[in-house]
């Protein structure tokens, strides 16, 4: 998760955009941050994927063989 410091920053900066406008430094200081939360958001979201395991109503498992040989591959890892 991204350090609440830099969450607030980017909310600041998003605020200051609809009321009086950004400078061209304080632009590049929220593109920088947005791509680090996506990136952030991203790989948190893959690693929820990667841990997950799909059962359907009858109990069996359907999880997608692509999500099965990455967790095969992340377990030859620990």
């Amino acid at each position: 998760m991204l350090e609440q410091e830099k969450m607030d920053r980017i909310n600041q900066l998003a605020q200051k955009k609809k009321t009086v406008g950004l400078t061209e430094e304080e632009g590049r200081e929220q593109t920088m941050l947005r791509k680090e939360y996506l990136q952030t958001f991203r790989n948190s979201f893959q690693k929820t994927i990667e841990n997950s395991k799909v059962i359907d109503p009858e109990g069996n498992d359907v999880t997608p063989e692509k999500v099965k040989v990455i967790q095969r591959m992340n377990q030859l890892r620990d």
